[in-house]
């Protein structure tokens, strides 16, 4: 459905592909890999006929309906669910010329349109919209709300949601779990192994490569290769190709030999703890893809701290809130050196304000935290990247932190986080996300810290990086807690699990399979726990409060399943009356009277059925709320 044959492509004086040719099948899931710059966003222009070949022939099959995630962010004041509805562009279409035939009372029009309608399932428009918005973490009250009053990073996830409302026959997603959390990325991961579609995701997650593609497309030194397997597949016959070329071969090895001594290292002191199992398996794959990573440009480690004190920061009874808004609720956590942990949870359970805390950003409400003399804090959170000095380059910014070292010795620095030569000397404000990252981060190494405080580090990341990131908080002697999406990370440098959920801390005793799933049986497990299907965290909490809500719930759950006995009955009265509208008959001059009453009785359905979706929208609110 899309080919490329002898394509090369100039964006300025930069060759992006020189004489590429390949072809992507119908319903084949590519994922597009490659260093930033490299040509992965300017192939998705061409597909959107945005930018055109230099030379070569390149197209797409006609006719397909093409989806992707708008770039602008819509500040209009229509309802969210609206807003993602408008992604079905085929059943808007419809909607509005029925509009002019009930308008024309052309009864024959309007029919055929009411059967197109059902044909595209466009009676389920609402309930699949408020589903696409529910994944990616969108509360049932905030449907109905204006896109203006969502932040920005909301307004992406809505973008998103309407690209994906989108019927589509090839669907075209650039990094789309920037903006999500753990739980979101898990959510799209699943709706999209059953996407049935044509899918190119660009995407730096190993884990939701691996989950979702069967081919990755690799371009590099303006070429590209589509290789056949998901993207752990791609890296094993990458490193045999490279290995091929001896002086490879034997940087390889000698990489190959340092992730292992991780791995003994590692060996010697795992328990049978689930995440230090899976911390195991996850080291002893990187030994084996590292390989296919030895030419990347990012070497870099994390200096080790000249003093450190034990207990690093002590958390008593610590309570955070915004106004009535407990968002933390008596919280006590001691952070020893070598901690490596992870913060997991819903979005908006308190993650990155627990971080906040920790790096001494904000306050609590009450209780105590309780640093060491000798804490030195590395912390990174995605507002700091806008706190660069735009003026400054990379080198000055690292000189302004240590004035006796030689220029020398910072550009080799700086040059392990990909800022060579005259790169070390430009101004930052131009720089791209992926740039300031890696400058944030470079910063963040030399100065030492005991304890790295890492707030969704990999975001604006490439794969190459993450790697090399990896790499080196896996050398990393301190303590480390981090929130991120990127499950491969959080597998290969953590040791431990702390669940951030109801306003607790809590040990999580499974590794990330078992967040997945304790993800999916959330709200069946709060209503209908047993110890078979949940994690040991706050069993005795979550029993108390459904001892408190059971009557509260039980009025509520009543409602909402008689709001759904009456969707059911008023689609299937539709559903009739809509089949006495397709007979022709109907339309014989002597049938006017019965297509009159049929036509106001569908009229007066149509009102019945939006006020049944209030109510049940209503019953599901209240259900959330009191829960």
């Amino acid at each position: 459905m899309l080919n490329l044959s002898h394509v090369s492509l100039r964006r300025g004086a930069n060759v992006l592909f020189k004489d590429v040719s390949f072809t992507v099948h119908s319903g084949q899931r590519v994922g597009i890999s490659g260093a930033n710059g490299c040509g992965k966003s300017s192939l998705f222009a061409m597909v959107l006929d945005e930018i055109h070949a230099d030379t070569g022939e390149f197209s797409v099959q006609s006719g397909f309906v093409i989806a992707h995630v708008a770039q602008e962010l819509s500040s209009t004041d229509q309802a969210a669910i609206e807003f993602v509805i408008d992604g079905d562009k085929e059943l808007r279409g419809i909607q509005q010329q029925l509009a002019v035939a009930e308008q024309q009372n052309n009864g024959h029009r309007a029919a055929e349109l009411y059967a197109e309608l059902d044909t595209i399932n466009g009676y389920t428009a609402n309930s699949r919209a408020a589903i696409l918005l529910s994944g990616l973490g969108f509360k049932q009250g905030e449907l109905n709300n204006p896109v203006s009053t969502f932040s920005g990073g909301w307004r992406v996830r809505l973008n998103l949601a309407k690209a994906l409302m989108c019927r589509s026959d090839l669907l075209l997603l650039d990094e789309p779990t920037n903006h999500l959390d753990l739980d979101a990325v898990m959510w799209l991961q699943e709706w999209l192994q059953s996407y049935a579609g044509t899918l190119l995701l660009i995407s730096h997650d190993r884990d939701f490569l691996d989950a979702v593609v069967g081919y990755v497309l690799h371009i590099e030194q303006q070429g590209a290769m589509l290789y056949s397997g998901n993207y752990s597949q791609f890296e094993r016959a990458r490193a045999e190709r490279l290995a091929q070329q001896q002086s490879n071969f034997e940087r390889q090895q000698k990489e190959r030999a340092h992730i292992q001594s991780f791995v003994d290292r590692f060996k010697a002191q795992a328990t049978k703890a689930k995440q230090a199992q899976s911390r195991l398996k996850a080291l002893e794959r990187m030994e084996i893809i590292s390989a296919a990573h030895i030419d990347s440009p990012f070497h870099f480690k994390f200096f080790n701290a000249d003093r450190v004190s034990n207990p690093m920061i002590k958390v008593e009874k610590a309570t955070m809130a915004y106004g009535e808004k407990v968002i933390l609720d008596t919280v006590s956590l001691s952070i020893k050196p070598g901690d490596r942990l992870a913060l997991l949870g819903p979005n908006g359970a308190g993650k990155s304000t627990l971080i906040k805390l920790l790096a001494g950003e904000t306050s609590v409400t009450s209780g105590l935290i309780d640093s060491a003399e000798n804490l030195k804090i590395g912390y990174f959170a995605q507002h700091q990247l806008e706190q660069l000095d735009g003026n400054a380059s990379p080198l000055l910014h690292i000189q302004r932190l240590d004035k006796k070292a030689t220029e020398r010795e910072l550009r080799n620095f700086l040059g392990g986080f990909g800022f060579h030569g005259d790169k070390a000397l430009e101004a930052v404000a131009p720089f791209s996300g992926g740039e300031k990252a890696r400058l944030a981060l470079a910063i963040l190494a030399y100065q030492k810290p005991n304890l790295l405080l890492l707030d969704e580090p990999t975001n604006h990341l490439d794969i190459e990086m993450r790697h090399a990131l990896s790499s080196a908080l896996q050398e990393y002697s301190g303590a480390m807690i981090i929130v991120s999406h990127d499950r491969h990370l959080l597998r290969t440098i953590t040791d431990q699990f702390l669940l951030v959920a109801d306003g607790k801390v809590s040990p999580f005793d499974g590794d990330l399979d078992d967040y997945g799933q304790w993800v999916k049986n959330q709200t069946r497990r709060l209503e209908n726990p047993t110890p078979g299907d949940a994690p040991k965290v706050a069993i005795k909490s979550q029993k108390q409060r459904q001892a408190g809500h059971r009557q509260q719930l039980k009025p509520l759950r009543d409602a909402l399943k008689k709001a759904e006995k009456g969707l059911e009955k008023l689609y299937a009265e539709q559903q009739r009356i809509e089949e006495q509208l397709a007979d022709n008959a109907l339309y014989d001059n002597d049938q006017k009277s019965r297509l009159a009453e049929l036509l106001e009785a569908k009229n007066q359905l149509d009102q019945d059925l939006q006020q049944m979706e209030d109510h049940w929208l209503d019953a599901q609110t209240a259900i959330e709320d009191a829960i």
